[in-house]
């Protein structure tokens, strides 16, 4: 049922999927972005260096769904970040901010996870509205 009113929302400028899903699904005005890591999407590479480069990549990828979905980062109404170790939260957050200063800021989870696709140290995903 939820395929017959759902529109999947692809773009260049973000990598393709990894596995079996779309970069974002549009519903009722809702766009549900999958989790995005520091891939590059023009060498398909993974973004190294310090975490704030990665975190930078994941919210460029992040931005590119959201535009091809016709909303924008002042739309996102929630997010969870995934992190494979919880002490670069504070360094993830001044990056985060930078991108999310709207008032209100979205609303937020942080989790610290054993691994993620392809050896990434962050993931992001995003529910937002489009206007």
């Amino acid at each position: 049922m939820l395929k017959q009113t759902a529109r999947e929302v692809r773009t260049i400028g973000a990598p393709e999927p990894v596995g079996p899903y779309s970069q974002a699904v549009v519903l009722d005005g809702i766009v549900f972005l999958s989790g995005q890591i520091p891939l590059d999407p023009e060498s398909g590479e993974m973004v190294g260096g310090e975490i704030e480069d990665q975190a930078r990549r994941v919210l460029a990828n992040l931005r590119a769904v959201l535009e091809a979905a016709g909303s924008s980062m002042a739309q996102v109404l929630k997010t969870t970040v995934y992190l494979t170790d919880l002490s670069l939260f504070p360094r993830v957050n001044a990056v985060y901010a930078e991108h999310f200063g709207s008032d209100p800021a979205p609303a937020r989870a942080t989790v610290e996870v054993s691994a993620l696709p392809l050896g990434a140290g962050i993931e992001i995903d995003a529910i937002a509205r489009v206007p």
